[in-house]
């Protein structure tokens, strides 16, 4: 594996329009280069493009950095420059600071002089543009047009909080992976924003360009000799709180038995990289006592870097984008293990977890029921209604529009195995969507009758 390259420092001005790139992640900076290379933000001469790096680990400094990451070095080529926002900010943490609205003019020409930035126009591609530090950069340049990318799932549930108008009327797209074939993001539409996709051969280059740095490395090589046939994703829930450290080890368990009993003999696990070294050991002995061969995947490689490597008939995970990935851009089939477990338990309902949720446990077969995994396919016609109702009644008042629908799709679907357990009871009747009244009212009021009555008979 070629080292990467040290940071270049920002060029001195030219006069050109200046494009500050946020990314966190590897994958969220392979969608960015994908954009690029399709043209999606115009010819690289007309711009100086600068990539704004952020760590938002608890402990960023103890934690895998993003310039480590095999294909990075491929990546940042694409950029006159890289900057480090933790570098700028600190002592501050990325997830904690953004500047007081009366502070954005001093900050901007801070930024302005610690980048090099001039008085050049500057536009901002930023990710989850409602925390930091999308929304402080947009807070630092409040002229500044907005673009939006999403690198994942999330993208198609609705926004996870209120944004200020005058940040929201500067985005101009959300740039977005065809994970889902046919389902649409609910992702800022009610600003009016458009959802825009980012070419699917354009996303695959990038991933065949990163794995070619990975071609030496020996980590890989290891596992690639092992001829696995299957892949375990580990999310590391335990740090989001949707699992503790034990249940999430178990899942894991549940993982190699489920593929196990499938028939396959040989399985690597690809450990999120903030999960403790320990996550392991349980499996290293299950595989053991069953005689499968299991061989660990860690270091600074996208899980997407072994799907270029290997022969794989199987990704196994909960509800990880990279399950989505393997299935859209290399056809390998993917089963789930656990999905419906943490949706049970998922709080509060507005959770941004709970459409990504719900969009690999209705397309993705249980790879502990009856089904044969395979490769989902475009999107279901059951499954836009299912999400757009599951989203009108996380976030109802930023989607007032979708309740008629919502309440036509719960008076025709409610009670179906494969839609009850999307929804509470108590969220239902606090949105009046159920016959049956909210903790400590006496009945269903006539609002939640006429909703009812109405929905059925349309």
């Amino acid at each position: 594996m070629a080292p990467a390259p040290e940071a270049a420092p920002a060029p001195v001005p030219d006069g050109r329009p200046v494009q500050i790139f946020q990314v966190s992640t590897l994958y969220g900076a392979a969608t960015l280069a994908a954009a690029l290379d399709a043209g999606q933000f115009g010819p690289r001469e007309d711009f100086r493009r600068l990539l704004l790096l952020s760590h938002h680990t608890e402990i960023p400094e103890t934690a895998l950095r993003l310039e480590d990451m095999t294909g990075y070095g491929r990546i940042a080529r694409r950029f006159d420059g890289t900057l480090d926002w933790n570098e700028t900010i600190h002592p501050y943490h990325p997830a904690a600071w953004a500047p007081r609205p009366e502070e954005a003019p001093l900050w901007q020409r801070v930024l302005r002089t610690a980048w090099d930035l001039g008085p050049a126009p500057v536009e901002l591609v930023v990710e989850s543009i409602q925390v930091n530090p999308a929304k402080a950069l947009a807070g630092a340049f409040p002229e500044s047009a907005l673009h939006v990318y999403a690198d994942g799932l999330m993208s198609y549930g609705p926004t996870r909080s209120d944004l200020a108008q005058s940040v929201a009327c500067r985005i101009r797209r959300v740039l977005h992976l065809d994970l889902v074939p046919g389902l649409r993001p609910l992702l800022l539409a009610e600003y009016g924003v458009e959802p825009e996709l980012v070419p699917d051969n354009a996303f695959r280059a990038v991933l065949t360009e990163i794995a070619r740095d990975a071609a030496d490395d020996p980590d890989l090589a290891r596992v690639v000799a092992a001829r696995p046939t299957a892949l375990l994703l580990g999310q590391y829930l335990a740090a989001l709180a949707l699992l503790s450290p034990e249940e999430e080890e178990e899942l894991h368990l549940r993982m190699l038995r489920g593929a196990t009993a499938a028939g396959h003999r040989s399985v690597v696990f690809k450990p999120h990289p903030s999960a403790p070294a320990g996550y392991s050991r349980a499996l290293h002995e299950e595989a053991e006592r069953t005689g499968v061969r299991l061989t660990v995947l860690d270091g600074p490689l996208l899980a997407e870097t072994f799907y270029e490597r290997s022969g794989l008939k199987l990704v196994v995970g909960c509800f990880s984008t990279a399950m989505l990935t393997a299935a859209v851009y290399y056809g390998i089939p993917v089963a789930r293990v656990g999905t419906a477990d943490v949706l049970a338990r998922l709080t509060p309902f507005e959770n941004s977890n709970r459409i990504p949720l719900t969009v690999v446990d209705h397309l993705v077969t249980d790879l502990e029921g009856d089904g044969t995994p395979a490769v989902p396919g475009a999107a279901p016609d059951s499954l836009t209604p299912l999400v757009r109702a599951v989203g009108y009644c996380m976030r109802h008042k930023i989607h007032p529009g979708l309740r008629e629908e919502a309440a036509r799709f719960l008076a025709a679907h409610r009670a179906e195995p494969g839609t009850a357990h999307h929804f509470t009871e108590e969220r239902l009747a606090e949105l009046a969507l159920s016959d049956r009244p909210a903790p400590g009212r006496p009945g269903a009021p006539a609002r939640l009758r006429r909703t009812l009555s109405r929905a059925r008979r349309d």
